[in-house]
């Protein structure tokens, strides 16, 4: 009986500083981390056709391809577009936005989705650094009115917007219903460490 107590307890002690030595992560007390704030302004260019597309379709669902719905609703799309200082595709490159949207809309006249994009910037006192934006794209004709203003979510970001989180808000510059081409005008301000 001795034996088996003392066996016991032997097992304990042996687990106990295995646990003690097997620790994955180390008690840090955090710093004080100051909150910065930082806007942003630039121009987003989205280009699905031509000879040098920056969005191309990577999935259809084919229930969608049908008479009675000539949506691109289910649609996933892949996307690398330029992010430019004016609204010209043509003026400065300093970045791009590269991720995916899921096309959302049964109405072929609007168009809604769900877009995942990191806002990488190349150029500039931000090069290298990124924020990521998820959010739903609100319903919107393809043709926007002048002045309409979007709001999408900002959940991340690395290099200068470390931890960052705020809002992007969005209005189309120019936009075609026949091609799909868009540019838009990004005021963005995050909050970051």
């Amino acid at each position: 009986m001795k034996k088996q107590a003392i066996f016991r307890w032997g097992m304990i002690f042996c687990l106990a500083i295995a646990s003690v030595y097997g620790q994955y992560y180390e008690n840090v007390k955090p710093h004080a981390m100051v909150e910065k704030v930082t806007r942003l302004h630039f121009f987003y260019h989205d280009i699905p056709v031509g000879n040098n597309p920056t969005t191309v379709l990577i999935a259809h669902a084919n229930i969608t391809d049908n008479f009675f719905s000539p949506s691109p609703f289910g649609s996933l799309y892949a996307m690398n577009d330029p992010l430019t200082i004016g609204p010209d595709l043509t003026s400065t490159v300093i970045g791009n936005a590269q991720g995916m949207y899921l096309a959302l809309s049964h109405d072929p006249a609007k168009f809604t989705a769900v877009f995942y994009a990191d806002f990488a910037f190349t150029t500039g006192r931000f090069n290298g650094s990124s924020f990521s934006l998820f959010s739903r794209y609100p319903p919107t004709d393809y043709v926007p009115s002048p002045g309409t203003i979007r709001e999408m979510a900002i959940v991340g970001g690395r290099g200068a917007f470390r931890m960052a989180k705020g809002f992007a808000l969005l209005r189309a510059t120019s936009s075609n219903a026949t091609t799909g081409n868009a540019s838009l005008e990004f005021n963005v301000t995050l909050y970051h460490y």
